[in-house]
């Protein structure tokens, strides 16, 4: 059975994610078991039973959450579920990648752990924030960026048509938020984040993280990827550090990939992770495709039955 799959970025994360799957798959505890050999601590423990606040930090989640999506997808794959197109949110094209047969699953936990590493770290160097605005379309958002004349503010994350992220230094975040809800945005507030990221704050991490990626052994891409920096679909593997190094300093724009993969998609489409944040996202944007959750053991057992 050929699907596509989408892959779940930061912010899926919750205390007691992937514990079902690995008390009922081999799969699943063999991709723990070899992920607390590569990170050199219990990943399990810290998703099974650790403190939110730790498994939320970027260095955590960002690792706790591949390592979720490619339990998933090992157990997917073993019932022989196979990808027909893939893409991620942010975080997510990791997980999209081995997917893809880019990266080894163990080669792609190294990436995002120094990932969530060099975010992290970036945030306490040059200190910004996110914020989501709900309810003003593209266009009156860049509006109310436009209008913030002291400091760097962008649209980070364009998650639906009236659903974005902004990103950049914290007083430049605050103005652009006050700035939007004088225009009428239903929402405009801050998120609970440690960096500005898919913002210029990253650049110097993301130049950092584009020798991990040089140095990282890469496949060919087996079936197509949906790029979160262009939006378009990408069918040559040589394309793959460029946009994943790119990526950390430049928007996501998840409404163009969405739109893309929906040219590209089969008759299923599964969300392959903790969560369904981007079955609800795809309502907004492309309606006529339904996704379906594969996160849990139920979850997979009842796909693959039908």
């Amino acid at each position: 059975m050929r699907i596509g799959m989408l892959f779940p970025g930061q912010g899926a994360q919750f205390v007691g994610m992937g514990r079902d799957l690995y008390d009922a798959f081999d799969e699943a505890r063999d991709i723990y078991r070899r992920a607390r050999a590569t990170l050199g601590f219990d990943i399990a423990e810290l998703c099974f039973s650790g403190d939110l606040q730790t498994l939320t930090e970027t260095r955590n989640a960002q690792p706790a959450i591949l390592v979720h999506s490619v339990a998933a997808l090992a157990v997917l794959a073993a019932r022989g579920v196979e990808p027909a197109v893939v893409a991620g949110h942010s975080l997510g094209e990791f997980s999209a990648l081995v997917a893809a047969g880019v990266f080894e699953p163990m080669d792609a936990l190294r990436l995002v752990r120094t990932r969530g590493e060099l975010m992290y770290a970036a945030g306490l160097e040059r200190p910004g924030t996110m914020a989501a605005v709900v309810g003003l379309d593209r266009e009156a958002v860049a509006r109310c960026l436009e209008g913030v004349t002291d400091g760097v503010v962008v649209i980070a994350n364009e998650n639906a048509p009236t659903q974005f992220v902004i990103s950049g230094e914290i007083a430049a975040v605050d103005a652009a938020c006050e700035a939007a809800r004088a225009a009428g945005a239903r929402r405009a507030m801050r998120l609970t984040v440690s960096g500005a990221f898919h913002s210029p704050l990253l650049e110097p991490a993301a130049t950092e993280f584009r020798r991990a990626l040089e140095k990282t052994p890469r496949g060919r891409l087996r079936v197509p990827w949906v790029a979160n920096v262009t939006g378009d679909v990408v069918e040559d593997a040589d394309a793959v550090v460029e946009l994943l190094a790119r990526q950390l300093a430049s928007p996501v724009r998840w409404v163009d990939a969405m739109r893309a993969f929906e040219t590209r998609a089969p008759e299923r489409t599964g969300e392959v992770g903790p969560g369904r944040v981007l079955a609800g996202l795809m309502k907004r944007i492309a309606p006529g495709v339904s996704v379906e959750p594969l996160g849990t053991a139920e979850a997979i057992d009842a796909f693959t039955a039908a």
